[in-house]
């Protein structure tokens, strides 16, 4: 800790990492998966508050259901890549805060302030998708992180209706506590049908030092 990362590194997180749409035929295995959670899941969030919920979409019947949702431009990069993952926040994390929060009455805070609640749910829950993209970046896999679909109707798919013997929906997913923030394709991108990289701001156009 507290030493600089090497520029491979950098290169590998941030600077040569790109955005995806072609996916290479290769699959990636459920250690990677875990792997690519247990990296995510140690990024800060509020009072520990951990509000992401991720639904890993490999099988082809998973990805025929999120197919109605997803805008037209979207559907053939999503449906060529190995693992397409919903991020989403369960608006009810507080419920767990006695257990990943135990040294103050942190559920207090919120149980009572769903206004609260939601902006801390979704403010967090889209800080553990940034850590995701980057732990992803960190085991080698290509992301194509992506808005482009239908918010509602996959929560109404995924999350509201638990499907009989889906213990994981019965379990972490309430019928009205979980939203869906955004989708993230994951795989071995080809490099040789990348576009140039969209330009970005200088620093001193969008910072200040006071």
């Amino acid at each position: 800790m507290g030493h600089a990362l090497s520029r491979q590194a950098l290169e590998q997180l941030f600077t040569e990492a790109r955005t995806h749409s072609h996916w290479l035929d290769r699959q990636v295995s459920d250690d990677t998966l875990n792997r690519l959670y247990d990296l995510m899941k140690m990024g800060p969030t509020s009072a520990n508050c951990c509000p992401a919920r991720i639904l890993f979409l490999r099988s082809k019947e998973a990805k025929e259901r999120l197919r109605p949702a997803l805008n037209e431009g979207n559907v053939q990069k999503t449906m060529a890549a190995p693992v397409t993952a919903i991020i989403a926040y369960d608006l009810r994390f507080y419920d767990y805060l006695p257990r990943l929060f135990p040294h103050a009455p942190a559920k207090e805070w919120y149980e009572d302030n769903t206004e609260l609640a939601a902006a801390t749910a979704f403010r967090n829950g889209s800080l553990q998708g940034g850590y995701f993209i980057l732990a992803a970046r960190a085991l080698g896999l290509d992301c194509g992180p992506m808005s482009g679909f239908d918010n509602e109707q996959v929560d109404r798919e995924f999350f509201r209706e638990a499907s009989e013997g889906d213990s994981f929906q019965q379990e972490h997913c309430p019928e009205s506590h979980i939203r869906s923030n955004f989708l993230c394709n994951l795989g071995y991108g080809n490099p040789e049908l990348l576009h140039p990289r969209s330009p970005r701001f200088e620093f001193e156009e969008v910072c200040k030092i006071l």
